[in-house]
């Protein structure tokens, strides 16, 4: 079950098809660090899925002690995913060169055609992973993500921040986005539970779903891989220092220029609410030159750790 991961290095070189295309296999890519009874919540969380749904697992690890994954109750967990069809991946990657590389890191371990790249601290609903697979494959873009919700918001609705929604009426288009961009105004859509707000507020049934314009979406992402390979990936690592943050927003951009990108309602991704892993954050990748030209960008705008699921306590 445990399968050593590669070292940085370039993404394969292939031709990159049409996203319209709908592709079978599919990889759940989860960096994790020092969080034991996360990983097992979230690893629970695909046990969960679709069984006609098959995917692989590739979990990496960077705890400072024992690997997140080497629990009792992770390890039952992951033999009852292996058990039910899902290979699973493990293995540690050291050391530590920051989140865009480890992100990076898994990005080569994977050949799918699809890759969702999963935070260690989301439960997702029984039938997330199939929704959003279809969504992919319907509106023919380069990601697709749902928004994590903050349960502990259920209660604090916020119609003020529903203010910037707006859903793609078809295939979504490429945008051009950067700090200061006009776009970034849809940040408060992912606040505290506003995508089950949303939710609430424009699906008419239990099998609706909608495509909607984003600024990013953090913690459950899902890429048609080779577009995500083709615009680089995560391959900006080396010019951050080690401690940063914004890397998962980075990459969205860089897909989001070529390919678009939106967001999915209803949301099955839920936040565990556990405190950050990455207290650093001064460093952003998404202050990286390459994004200075986006459309309407040239000031700081709003800062890619906002936008999280509960103040007080932020993601990773």
């Amino acid at each position: 079950m445990t399968a050593p991961l590669p070292g940085p290095g370039a993404p394969h070189a292939r031709d990159v098809p049409d996203p319209a295309d709908q592709r079978g296999t599919l990889d759940v890519l989860i960096p994790t660090r020092n969080r034991p009874t996360e990983l097992a919540v979230t690893l629970a969380g695909l046990g969960g899925q679709d069984d006609d749904d098959p995917f692989g697992i590739v979990v990496s690890d960077q705890s400072d002690g024992a690997p997140s994954y080497d629990t009792p109750a992770t390890r039952a967990v992951l033999r009852t995913l292996q058990h039910r069809g899902h290979p699973v991946r493990l293995g540690r990657h050291l050391p530590r060169r920051g989140l865009a590389e480890h992100r990076q890191a898994l990005l080569d371990a994977s050949e799918a055609d699809l890759v969702l790249c999963l935070d260690d601290d989301v439960w997702l609903a029984p039938g997330t992973i199939a929704r959003l697979r279809r969504a992919l494959a319907e509106l023919g873009c380069g990601f697709v993500g749902n928004a994590v919700v903050g349960m502990s918001h259920v209660a604090d609705r916020r119609p003020a921040e529903w203010e910037p929604y707006e859903e793609w009426p078809g295939r979504p288009e490429p945008e051009s986005l950067g700090p200061g961009s006009p776009a970034m105004a849809r940040w408060t859509l992912h606040n505290a539970a506003n995508p089950l707000h949303l939710a609430e507020r424009v699906l008419t049934g239990a099998s609706d779903w909608r495509a909607y314009k984003v600024a990013w979406v953090s913690g459950c992402v899902l890429y048609d891989r080779l577009a995500l390979v083709a615009c680089g990936g995560y391959d900006f690592w080396s010019d951050l220092p080690v401690e940063h943050a914004g890397e998962d927003v980075a990459a969205q951009w860089r897909v989001m220029r070529r390919f678009g990108g939106a967001g999915v309602l209803p949301s099955g991704a839920v936040h565990l609410e556990s405190p950050t892993t990455v207290p650093d954050r001064e460093a952003q990748a998404t202050a990286l030159p390459e994004f200075d030209g986006a459309d309407g960008a040239g000031g700081t705008g709003v800062s890619a750790t906002r936008g999280r699921s509960s103040e007080g306590a932020e993601r990773r």
